[in-house]
């Protein structure tokens, strides 16, 4: 398992980051701590696919407008609230974004329908997933200590304690 993490670890981690990748983050903060993978390279991996991935998408909307307003005819709701983001809180959003589940990709495509200028949120982009790479990354890895932990408690206990997060978040869900 060891070798298949150091092999692919990266690759998985680039693929995920570029679409988001706040989970895969954390576990390869995690594999960091416990050697097998190195901590440094994670975080540059993040940083580089969350960076492309959001620059990506930001293009996508600002060159294609017809396909990106396709792409988000179904997320209505959260389109609006990303333009009272940007409204209430200006470039500061591209920051935030990162951290915000459901409106991270959208906000990119967002903003490139609007004429929000490039350079800028490249700039603003670039400085995000920086701080979001370390602060997640360096988080995860100093928590792994406490995972490396508990990793043999987590087998005995794990599959009951995932079982109920699931049904627990699964019924938030429904009352929503």
């Amino acid at each position: 398992m060891e070798q298949l993490i150091q092999d692919w670890g990266y690759i998985v981690l680039f693929g995920y980051s570029f679409g988001g990748g706040f989970f895969a983050l954390a576990v390869a903060g995690v594999l960091s701590f416990g050697g097998e993978l190195n901590i440094y390279t994670t975080i540059v991996v993040a940083l580089t696919a969350n960076f492309i991935g959001d620059q990506f998408l930001f293009m996508l909307a600002k060159n294609n407008k017809p396909y990106a307003k396709k792409l988000m005819k179904n997320h209505q709701r959260k389109i609006a609230y990303s333009h009272l983001l940007m409204r209430k809180y200006g470039p500061a959003v591209i920051l935030l974004q990162k951290y915000i589940y459901g409106v991270k990709t959208l906000v990119p495509l967002a903003m490139g329908l609007t004429k929000y200028d490039t350079k800028k949120f490249a700039v603003y982009n670039f400085i995000g997933a920086v701080i979001w790479a370390v602060v997640i990354g360096t988080l995860a890895y100093v928590l792994g200590e406490l995972v490396y932990t508990y990793v043999d408690d987590f087998k005995t206990y794990g599959l009951a304690f995932i079982v109920i997060l699931l049904v627990s978040v699964a019924y938030m869900f429904r009352k929503i």
